[in-house]
């Protein structure tokens, strides 16, 4: 190696060749690794949203019993003195008995108030069990469904009773009357909320739940027995609705200190701030805050509910705190219905946490039900202690010296612990706390900036966190912000939102409702807004307008379409992409925006996105064109014009390189066949007609009748996933007869287990269901007939599509679906087989009365015997013959024959020497596919509606859904791959070093010389016959290639590591193979002789194969039996692959963009067999048919690209070859043998060395400066640069030294000096320089 030359070159001096390689493995781009490749396309799983209340309620009833009796204590409590006395802030004895009760009845109401002013309050002071009763029952048939509040103070009677009795008073309170809880039950019904403040008050908590279970037990007893009392009685209210709270325990009394009130828990309950502030200064630690007295309490300025004032601030501070805590404890379901479902209740539970930390340190338990976990020990209380802390020692200046209040830097201590929860957490980890009080800050205007910015941080997470900020809910703020006309919102606003969309679309009739949508519309048209923001906007009102009739009218009327056009040609591929989406939405099935879309010239604007170079973009303008035809109202000739020119303008993608356009190209011109369904079965017949009586001459028809395939042993069936639908299309062709007529359907099943190819794995059911008719499991339009139908409309080119007359443009659309159909890639072919068969079913229905009455046709299908086919079947070793009598044709009744299995476990390989047998499919099996018989035809009239919509409903791609998922998902995560720690990211150096070693260890021998080159060091069987073999190159597997599929092997250990079927159809064989991102994450490009791509990943690991994607590289390509087929070269550094082969041009592709990007006229009449190129000097160069090699530059135009032409060949190129340095040569070589070497510039061969004649195959080492000859004499010659001969190899290592056969492919390593050889006898052998060498 030349190096001092190859520094001089290098971009950075002092870097050795082999350093730079391993630094350019970073800088290489990877190929089809992209989402589309890697994902699935199609949604996210909805995650059930629970957080909208399904039953949002509202406590609008409440009953104040308060059975004071002022001035008698009840005998069973021996009061201390002194003792607590106020009842509702008003000490009883300080006026009148009567007046007092009236004072504290009013008060009570006023406390209640504030909590829910619009609630009707009834007071029933001292009353008597009647009172009681038409109080609750009047309040219960007011409140109807509604909820109904009791409030019960019980300080003037005896305790609550072990039998469940709570104490009024007679009419002239000379007694205690007890009142059942059974009996208030059914008086309050369901929902209600109890709340008891008396001594004991936990035993009627636990007479209430026996008194409800007695119910629900009798209620069981009286629906079995309807002769039972209750059982003509109206159900009664469940009691599982009925809250209760009660002040402590059944065994507690209520606290006697005379510094409280003596209704504490009911003050908790009420006036929480007044409370929990005079607690506060009875505690020890209060005289940390000198100067705080109860008195001055009471002069706190302010109002509850002005937060800018000290109280306002406290009791908002107080309602963040108890939110927080009560989310953090409870369980979701209990927290959203106590805390979220009804107002007064949510207050008064936040209210009860204070409760519960007051009285207990009473030693008092206060009780609730449903239960909850104990909190009063939460950490979040301290907060509120320091909270209250810093208010209460600003009091003193405040109130004697005026000065002004300062905030409490409560909410932004949170929103900072939030902030640090966002940036040090881990992935998997619990929730924030601070989560609810983040929501609270959402309404101070001093905070709200940065508190959307974390909340969109948050949202960012996943669509976990979505769930969680809306079950905390978020949603009723983030919608009222909508209206605030703040800048500075905008772009948090429009991210927040398309989090929440992403996850749930259900908002979309909130944000129409409130008016939403015009928030975003003007995001839109802000064209001082970033483009990521604007793309959010855009998604949202996609969102808005999916499948929502009232989002579309608004969003149009909005001026959504002008806004979507103006944006189309935006640089930023996603916000195109969007926006072509989301048009395709405002006009899917909405006629008035179809109109406004034609008056704006839409679809011709969307026309440019066509060609877009990248694919989600191209795939979006097709979903947009394809709902714009897809409208079902009537049509005009305008109208069809336009439908015309846009089906024409969508065909030209029939050779996308990208699947996911194709996909959605099938889609939408299925919507054209549905809107034109009459003319689609015209064509369809004709197409049926012309197809029955023609016949092509195809290469599996001109196969010599003695020749018999040798048949692959069953173990080596190829597991196939992902592409089983290939099993009944592709396989199903049979090579005697493409079937004669329509009803001839899926002619062959296997005759049994062994005899058995990837060639013809066809199974009878299908996997995707037709859409014919639902009853049948069949296509009508087998692969075969619509392959030969394709065939039979000399569809070689595309280009005589354009500019065709109108009346056939059904004709052609026919066309682009039939070529569809025989797409490589298996979803697309699987779409457009659907489409086919539905309009075949159709026009073959219609045509179908008039020949039901010529009884012949019924049976002209069947076999006069079934004997003659069964014996057949039988021979092939397969399962017994199946009558198949002409009668059970005429009804559904088709026999089924067994369906096979395919193996799911890799079985082991071996290999059969003998025994050949005739491939099965000689032996069709002819069934009646459908055949609806007399009886049936009337009621076909009634079908085709139904059908219809089966058809468009049941095609669709999810392209939408998926693209959805992009905000979803994060965006602000650095992604894995630049993550130095994530796995992917250390898996990827390993590789790379792996590289470095292979390339320093093979340069080693390399540089040291090569003297032979015959030492086997690998033989192995292929299942198939060799015909192009790959080394891997940097890891030990090497790819096989057979007819039609491919086999890896590890050429260390000598083990088979996968067989996999290509897919390619059964006149067709592989031709080429190349490994894409060999130096990271490899795939597997395979190329037909049809001229179709195919790549693959997971082969040769523990996975199976599955196809990333596949496309039509060469569409003109017409399979011959002797053609150089399809050869191929691929440039990592670009990304581009050049194709050519049995066509007049040079196709180069850029799979980055999945497009075509050049065409390159030869310029010859034969045929290219062999592709070299070198991304440094843009040079192609190309061997030929005719024996010359053509030398091409790809940055010129196609008239001038040709540089240069050699014609020293006499005969067929078998391999042209570029070297890569900056002076490389090119080294050509032909059938005859002679080896000629060109430098570019110069227009003669520099130099000349002969070989042996006959070559059928040959390869060049790109390091070594070896090239090695295979000959039809069964032998490989080794060469050096000088010609020299360093090894002739002919027979095998073993196997008692066997002679060698034909040789049919051979390959190098790009690195080691190994030379792989494969042979028409089946065996594969690697052979590789001396032992002591390596």
């Amino acid at each position: 190696m030349k190096m001092d030359s190859d520094l001089l070159h290098s971009p950075a001096v002092g870097l050795t060749e082999e350093e730079e390689a391993d630094m350019n493995d970073w800088k290489l781009p990877l190929a089809f690794m992209k989402k589309r490749h890697s994902e699935k396309i199609e949604g996210s799983k909805a995650l059930a949203q629970s957080w909208r209340m399904k039953d949002r309620m509202k406590t609008v009833s409440v009953a104040l019993v308060l059975c004071l009796n002022v001035g008698v204590d009840p005998p069973d409590v021996v009061k201390t003195s002194p003792c607590a006395r106020l009842e509702c802030w008003i000490d009883p004895l300080s006026m009148s008995p009567q007046k007092a009760l009236e004072t504290i009845g009013a008060n009570l109401q006023k406390q209640y108030e504030n909590w829910q002013p619009r609630a009707r309050y009834k007071q029933s002071l001292d009353p008597t069990v009647d009172e009681v009763k038409k109080l609750c029952t009047s309040l219960r048939r007011n409140a109807k469904e509604e909820r109904v509040l009791f409030h019960y103070n019980g300080h003037g009677v005896p305790r609550p009773t072990v039998n469940g009795e709570i104490w009024v008073f007679n009419k002239n309170y000379t007694q205690y009357i007890p009142l059942s809880i059974y009996d208030l039950q059914t008086w309050m019904g369901s929902p209600s909320i109890f709340v008891y403040d008396c001594s004991n008050a936990g035993i009627i908590v636990k007479s209430f739940k026996q008194f409800a279970l007695q119910r629900e037990q009798e209620l069981e007893v009286a629906a079995i027995n309807p002769s039972h009392p209750l059982a003509q009685m109206p159900l009664p209210p469940s009691m599982k609705n009925c809250i209760q709270l009660a002040a402590c325990e059944a065994s507690e009394l209520l606290p006697m200190n005379p510094d409280l009130p003596a209704d504490l828990f009911t003050s908790c309950l009420t006036t929480p701030i007044k409370i929990a502030l005079r607690w506060f200064c009875m505690q020890k630690s209060a005289k940390l805050v000198p100067g705080v007295t109860l008195d001055l309490i009471e002069k706190i300025p302010g109002r509850l509910n002005d937060r800018r004032t000290p109280l306002g601030e406290l009791n908002w501070i107080f309602t963040a705190i108890t939110d927080t805590i009560a989310w953090n404890v409870l369980p979701r379901d209990l927290f959203q219905k106590l805390f979220r479902q009804d107002l007064l209740v949510a207050s008064l539970f936040r209210n009860f946490l204070l409760a519960e930390r007051i009285m207990r340190s009473y030693n008092c338990t206060p009780v609730s039900s449903p239960r909850l976990p104990p909190t009063y020990m939460h950490a979040m209380w301290q907060a509120w202690d320091l909270a209250v802390d810093i208010c209460l020692s600003q009091l003193p200046t405040i109130i004697e010296e005026g000065t002004a209040f300062r905030h409490s830097p409560f909410f932004a201590e949170q929103l900072t612990a939030f902030q640090v929860w966002l940036t040090m957490g881990v992935e998997n980890r619990n929730p924030p706390e601070q989560l609810p009080i983040v929501l609270q800050v959402l309404l101070s205007q001093v905070h709200r900036l940065r508190a959307l910015d974390l909340l969109g941080r948050f949202l960012d997470l996943g669509p976990w966190a979505v769930s969680l900020a809306l079950s905390v809910g978020i949603f009723p703020y983030v919608l009222k912000l909508l209206q605030s006309s703040a800048r500075e919102l905008r772009p948090l606003l429009v991210f927040i939102w398309a989090k929440i969309l992403a996850v749930d679309s259900s908002c979309q009739a909130d944000l129409v409702k409130d008016n939403g949508h015009k928030y975003f519309l003007s995001v839109l048209a802000d064209s001082y807004m970033p483009a990521e923001h604007r793309t959010m906007a855009v998604f949202i009102l996609a969102v808005i307008v999916n499948s929502y009739n009232t989002g579309q009218e608004a969003c149009l009327q909005g001026n959504l379409i002008a806004n979507c056009l103006e944006q189309l040609s935006d640089p930023h591929p996603l916000l195109r992409q969007w926006v072509a989406i989301c048009l395709g939405r405002i006009w899917q099935n909405f006629e008035p925006a179809r109109w406004c879309g034609v008056r704006d010239s839409a679809h011709e604007k969307l026309y440019t996105l066509l060609s877009d170079p990248i694919p989600e973009v191209r795939c979006a303008a097709v979903f947009a064109l394809g709902t714009f035809v897809g409208n079902s109202a009537e049509r005009t000739d305008h109208s069809t014009t336009i439908d015309h020119n846009l089906a024409m303008m969508l065909a030209q993608l029939i050779n996308d390189g990208s699947p996911v356009v194709r996909k959605e190209l099938v889609v939408a011109l299925s919507h054209l066949v549905v809107q034109y369904e009459s003319n689609f079965c015209t064509v369809a017949l004709q197409f049926i007609e012309e197809e029955k009586n023609y016949t092509v001459p195809s290469p599996a028809n001109t196969a010599e009748p003695g020749s018999l395939t040798p048949v692959r042993d069953s173990p080596a069936i190829p597991r196939l996933r992902s592409v089983n639908s290939y099993t009944n299309i592709r396989a199903a062709t049979t090579a005697r007869n493409l079937n004669k007529s329509l009803q001839n359907l899926n002619l062959n099943e296997e005759g049994g287990p062994a005899a058995f190819s990837p060639g013809n794995l066809s199974t009878s059911s299908s996997t995707s269901s037709t859409l014919g008719s639902p009853d049948n499991d069949e296509y009508i339009l087998s692969f075969e007939t619509i392959d030969k139908m394709r065939r039979v409309s000399s569809y070689s080119s595309l280009n005589s599509l354009i500019g065709v007359s109108f009346n056939s443009v059904y004709t052609q659309i026919w066309r682009v679906l039939l070529h569809l159909a025989a797409d490589p890639f298996p979803e697309v072919s699987d779409l457009a087989m659907k489409v086919l068969n539905s309009i075949a079913y159709k026009a073959t229905m219609n045509a179908r009365p008039q020949r039901i009455l010529d009884s012949g046709s019924l049976t002209q299908s069947a076999p006069a015997s079934p004997t003659s086919k069964g014996t057949h079947i039988h021979q092939a070793g397969g399962s017994p013959p199946m009558p198949s009598a002409s009668s059970s044709s005429l009804t559904n009744e088709v026999p089924k024959p067994p369906a096979r299995e395919q193996p799911a476990t890799r079985p082991p390989y071996t290999p059969t020497l003998g025994g050949q047998a005739p491939h099965s499919h000689q032996f069709p099996r002819t069934r009646k596919m459908f055949d609806k018989g007399p009886e049936q035809a009337g009621e076909d009239g009634d079908e085709p509606g139904g059908h219809r919509n089966y058809i468009s409903a049941a095609l669709q791609t999810g392209l939408c859904d998926w693209s959805a998922k992009y905000f979803a998902q994060p965006v602000m995560k650095i992604p894995e791959e630049h993550d130095l720690e994530s796995q992917v990211r250390m898996e990827r150096q390993w590789r790379f070093l792996r590289n470095t070693r292979v390339r320093r260890q093979s340069r080693g021998i390399t540089q040291r010389g090569v003297s032979r080159l015959d030492d086997q060091i690998f033989i192995n069987r292929n299942p198939g016959v060799p015909s192009v073999v790959k080394f891997h190159p940097f890891n030990t597997c090497i790819a096989v290639a057979d007819k039609d599929s491919i086999c890896f092997w590890d050429w260390e250990k000598g083990e088979r590591l996968d067989y996999f079927y290509n897919g390619n159809p059964r006149y067709t064989r592989i031709t080429a193979m190349e490994y894409l991102n060999g130096h990271d994450c490899s795939l597997l490009l395979t190329a037909t002789d049809d001229g179709a791509l195919r790549i693959w990943k997971n082969f040769a690991d523990q996975k199976n194969p599955e196809m990333v994607t596949a496309w039509q590289g060469l569409s003109d390509m017409l399979p011959t039996t002797r053609g150089a087929g399809m050869v191929v070269d691929w440039e990592q550094e670009t990304g581009l692959l050049m194709t050519s082969g049995d066509v007049r041009v040079v196709r180069i592709w850029d799979t980055d963009r999945e497009m075509k990007v050049q065409d390159i006229p030869t310029g010859a009449d034969s045929c290219v067999t062999s592709l070299s190129c070198d991304s440094q000097r843009s040079l192609i160069v190309a061997g030929l048919g005719d024996g010359s090699v053509r030398v091409f530059d790809r940055r010129m135009g196609p008239n001038e690209c040709r540089v240069m032409t050699y014609r020293e060949h006499g005969a067929w190129v078998v391999k042209a070859h570029l070297q890569k340095e900056t002076d490389g040569h090119i080294i050509s070589v032909s059938v005859n043998g002679d080896v000629r070497f060109f430098e570019p510039r110069s227009p003669d061969s520099i130099n000349v060395l002969q070989t042996v004649k006959g070559l059928t195959a040959l390869d060049i080492h790109p390091q070594a400066n070896l090239f090695a000859c295979g000959s039809m004499n069964q032998f490989i010659a080794v060469y050096n640069a000088n010609g020299d001969v360093i090894s002739n190899i002919k027979y095998y290592d073993g196997f008692m030294g066997q002679r060698i056969g034909a040789i049919s492919c051979l390959a190098f390593h790009p690195h080691w000096p190994h030379l792989a050889v494969g042979s028409n006898d089946y065996y594969m052998s690697i052979y590789s320089a001396e032992k002591r060498l390596r």
